[in-house]
């Protein structure tokens, strides 16, 4: 066999690298991911972390223990501009400071974020201080979520959730469901804005109708984490990506 000589050419990213960590169960980031990163020069690598079936305050703490290992997963020789851990509930529960040094122990100092850090870095953005939010999950995992807006700053006058223990469920709760929700805590005169939280809850659709009805912000895990590592990692974004958070 004889060899024929090759030329390397640059990675695959050439106007930026994103790595995503994406649970086990969760059907929905990935695929929004794909409509908010378009361009053909932004290279988005994903890995998957463990996670469990059912979504509580121990199988979420449980996924810190191989964070590390999804990270090391991505590619070695990518220069990644920014990763994102793809999960609101768990960053609440094992810190957004501990999940990002789990992270940079497979891939050393690249930026790190979470739908948590990104969702408080669209409220500075969009000068919310009141939010409304809507959560999938059962109590025990819904108000840390609450609770983790509070100690930053941000009142939450009101909170309502799905009650759903079931990942795979959530990954089917529909936009009418979704929509619904958030209008009912949104029409409060008590918020300035709406948090729909979760990375497995299908809201890309309902943003803008929701935006429109209310005149208020309303920012959801997997857009905001998408804005945030956009930020980041200076790259474009779909120009139709859904929200208000796209224009500041």
């Amino acid at each position: 066999m004889s060899y024929f000589p090759f030329d390397l050419t640059e990675p695959i990213g050439a106007s930026g690298t994103l790595g995503l960590i994406v649970l086990q169960f969760d059907e929905t980031l990935e695929q929004d991911f794909r409509r908010l990163f378009i361009d053909r020069d932004v290279a988005v690598y994903v890995s998957r972390v463990p996670s469990g079936e059912d979504v509580t305050p121990d199988t979420l703490t449980a996924m810190q223990e191989t964070i590390p290992a999804a990270a090391q997963l991505f590619p070695p020789a990518a220069p990644f501009d920014a990763i994102g851990y793809g999960c609101t509930s768990g960053t609440t529960l094992i810190g957004a400071e501990k999940v990002a040094e789990l992270v940079r122990q497979s891939v050393g100092l690249t930026q790190v974020t979470d739908p948590l850090t990104a969702s408080f870095a669209a409220c500075r953005a969009l000068g919310l201080s009141r939010l409304g939010i809507v959560t999938p999950y059962i109590d025990s995992v819904s108000t840390p979520v609450r609770d983790a807006f509070k100690c930053l700053g941000i009142q939450v006058p009101e909170i309502t959730s799905f009650g759903e223990k079931g990942e795979e469920r959530v990954a089917r709760i529909d936009g009418a469901s979704i929509k619904a929700a958030a209008l009912a805590v949104g029409r409060s005169n008590k918020v300035d804005g709406v948090f729909l939280s979760c990375t497995n809850l299908r809201t890309l659709d309902i943003i803008e109708e929701v935006e429109a009805t209310l005149n208020k912000p309303v920012i959801s895990s997997n857009q905001v984490l998408a804005w945030h590592m956009a930020r980041l990692a200076s790259v474009p974004l779909a120009q139709d990506a859904p929200g208000r958070v796209f224009e500041v």
